[in-house]
């Protein structure tokens, strides 16, 4: 299968990866901080940055080589093979749910705020949190990443407000000593809120949805890191300048105490609202991408195959999001504020100091297939810089830090040792390519299993992972169609080129990687053998895919852009709410895509031998005659052109429009004729004269849009009425 995805424009890519740095680095960590090295938390923030700039730099450069899905997990395995893959993906995955766990104990200090409970049980009111986090990863909540746009625009906002009024206001007495615990204090303070940063190279899991990766990756990261350098630098300056350090320093909710001394206790309450609902989606999303890891790697034979297992229903990866859930759970139980901020910073300055060896790795060895668009400036001094200063900021982290480094990768070792030797893959260039090999092998022995099992052999083009682009029609399948083949034969009948694309789409939750579906499936096997059979015997010239997506509307505008296609043909029923209609937003792909529309409502006709095309005047109608007889000539049938018009209509004017629609289908290779009805009612009059019919051609209502009649405000009464099967045309003006 493929996937086609290329969703993700630069705005949203610098948007997911703030959304991924806002959160406890600002909301909880600054008085944590400030307690190590004084006033300077500010110059902490900023030199921070500045050690993750290298990460930030590769990460774009490997992503732009290897614009999949994954991130992190994926270079490391890919650059040094699947022990380090191992111990990789178990550190990102400890990472990511150290930091979720850190939000959601922040959350419990800014509830305590606005609930009156014991500080004690705020503990307990994180973990009910999760436990609803949880079930909303589980369900597959496509919504809940919208929502989280509104709240990192909130969250902005507030800091924004805070600055404004925060600014002005500092007190120099509040600023000294500037150093507090000297440069070491200073140093270690950097790598303690190293995890602030870490969200920055979050886009780079998700590389392949974003559009031109090669320009927007880079751009995302850079532009995101300085934005979200300037505020955590910025805020952190205001914090210590309006709130006295013996405060600020045992203080796990800063922004409301800062907002409380600048605006009164409304003010207060109303930073600790974003706060709480900030920390909480921070934890959301952490556990959406924490839950990919262990996923992956099971996917990868590097963990036990029941990690792999989706949701039959939510199409979520429900095993190993419930494992993160349980994990972070004996997190918040158990470790202190410090020591998770602490393991989790530890667990990412090992994973970008592996980012930067990659890039060298991968350069030195001359690797033929990486040849990145985008390559890091002033390699490789960027790379050893990050690495040398990724080493330093670990040993400043301390002794526990290190131990738990230590035990990962003694673990992962372990793991591997069990499960992943029996994968037989390596690093860098022979076990890409043997992974490209594999995917290619495995089609073409299963198409010969299938061509020997079934008496009609599949064609060779099918499921090569490679789209057409000079196909007249592509016709998108949800897996709702009554017919595929009937939809598919309409389509060949509306080509007016050689080729017809048949694209099978998959959608799957945000949380379940792309990969995870494009293993064998029965379904699909079974459409390439049906459209095998259909191309042969009526010598249509169809190349049949399947794809796997996060977004369907996404996917076939991307399709339609590949193929440069004339027509797109969807399957329809005709009612509101339903299959296509609700997933993929027609009215937008109608304002986006230059294709003509087909909408095939098929009620069980298999032969056609006689078409009603049924339009209102001066609807187009010399395009909807050509189409009509060119579906007509297809099926060797019959067309009859039919008017309604009004039962008070004078005779000069019935004559007018008998003589225009007599000079439209006069021209008509198939077999025609006019019919004209006089008729108040032409919904029952359409619907009577269907059944003497086997399909009705319409056109798109002038008056109804298409959101009111596909999506639940109203329904195609025409098409809900007729006996036979619809075809609704949606013409382009060219």
């Amino acid at each position: 299968m493929k996937k086609l995805n290329r969703s993700v424009n630069l705005t949203s890519a610098i948007a997911i990866s703030i959304g991924g740095m806002l959160g406890s680095g600002i909301f909880v960590l600054p008085g944590i901080a400030a307690a190590k090295t004084g006033s300077s938390i500010w110059i902490a923030y900023l030199l921070a940055a500045i050690c993750i700039l290298p990460a930030a730099l590769s990460k774009s450069e490997l992503a732009t080589s290897m614009p999949s899905s994954g991130g992190t997990y994926v270079y490391i395995e890919r650059t040094f093979g699947p022990v380090f893959g191992t111990i990789a993906g178990i550190g990102l995955w400890l990472s990511l749910l150290l930091k979720s766990s850190f939000a959601l104990v922040g959350f419990g200090a800014y509830l305590t705020v606005l609930v009156s409970i014991d500080e004690g049980f705020t503990k307990y009111a994180a973990l009910f949190f999760l436990l609803v986090i949880l079930f909303l990863n589980i369900f597959g909540i496509k919504k809940v990443g919208k929502v989280q746009i509104v709240i990192v625009t909130i969250s902005l906002i507030s800091l924004a407000a805070l600055l404004i009024f925060g600014l002005p206001n500092v007190k120099q007495e509040y600023l000294q000593p500037v150093f507090s615990n000297g440069n070491i204090g200073l140093a270690s303070t950097v790598a303690f809120v190293y995890i602030s940063y870490a969200g920055v190279t979050k886009i780079a899991a998700i590389a392949g949805e974003i559009k031109q990766p090669n320009v927007n990756l880079p751009r995302a990261m850079i532009l995101s890191l300085v934005i979200m350098s300037l505020i955590y630098v910025s805020v952190a300056f205001t914090l210590v300048g309006n709130i006295p350090m013996d405060i600020l320093g045992t203080d796990i909710k800063p922004i409301y105490t800062i907002s409380e001394i600048l605006g009164g206790t409304y003010v207060g309450y109303v930073a600790a609202v974003v706060g709480v609902i900030t920390l909480v989606s921070m934890a959301n999303s952490g556990v959406l991408a924490a839950s990919r890891f262990p996923f992956a790697m099971a996917i990868d034979k590097l963990l036990p195959e029941f990690m792999s297992k989706i949701h039959s229903k939510y199409l979520t990866p429900v095993v190993t999001i419930v494992m993160t859930c349980m994990v972070m759970a004996l997190v918040i139980l158990f470790l202190d504020v410090e020591k998770i901020a602490k393991l989790a910073s530890a667990f990412m300055v090992m994973m970008f100091i592996s980012v930067n060896a990659c890039v060298i790795v991968l350069r030195e060895t001359a690797t033929q297939w990486y040849n990145p668009p985008y390559k890091s400036p002033f390699y490789p001094y960027v790379q050893l810089f990050g690495i040398i200063s990724g080493i330093i900021l670990l040993i400043l982290l301390g002794f526990v830090p290190l131990l738990a480094i230590l035990f990962i990768s003694v673990l992962g070792f372990l793991i591997y040792l069990k499960y992943g030797k029996k994968t037989a893959r390596v690093g860098v260039l022979r076990k890409y390519g043997r992974r490209a090999a594999l995917f290619l092998l495995y089609k073409r022995k299963h198409r010969k299993k299938l061509t020997q099992s079934n008496e009609v052999t599949i064609k060779k083009e099918f499921l090569d992972g490679k789209f057409l682009d000079d196909a007249g029609v592509v016709v998108p399948l949800l897996g709702d169609e009554t017919s595929p083949e009937m939809l598919v034969e309409i389509g060949a009948a509306l080509n007016t080129k050689e080729k017809l694309q048949v694209a099978n789409i998959i959608e799957v939750p945000n949380q379940t990687f792309l990969e995870a579906v494009v293993d064998e499936n029965p379904k699909v096997n079974a459409l390439a053998r049906r459209f095998s059979r259909l191309a042969q015997n009526n010598e249509i010239n169809i190349d049949f895919e399947s794809v796997v997506t996060h977004n369907v509307s996404d996917t076939i505008y991307e399709l339609s852009d590949q193929t440069h296609c004339d027509w797109l043909v969807f399957g329809w029923n005709g009612r509101a709410r339903t299959g296509i209609l609700i997933n993929n937003p027609i009215g937008w792909l109608m304002t986006h895509i230059n294709s003509n529309f087909a909408l095939f409502k098929d009620n069980g006709v298999r032969y056609i031998g006689k078409v009603l095309i049924a339009l209102r005047p001066g609807r187009n109608d010399e395009k909807f005659i050509e189409v009509a007889d060119r579906i007509s000539e297809f099926y060797g049938a019959s067309f009859s052109f039919l008017r309604v018009v009004h039962e008070d209509i004078s005779d000069e004017e019935l004559e007018e429009i008998e003589n225009a629609s007599t000079k439209l289908i006069e021209k008509s290779s198939a077999e025609s004729k006019l019919v004209v009805v006089k008729s108040n009612n032409s919904i029952d009059t359409i619907s009577k004269m269907s059944a003497s019919y086997d399909l009705l051609i319409l056109g798109t209502p002038q008056k109804e849009s298409w959101t009111s009649m596909l999506f639940g405000t109203g329904k195609d009464k025409f098409t809900e009425k007729s006996a036979c099967s619809v075809l609704r045309l949606t013409i382009k003006a060219n």
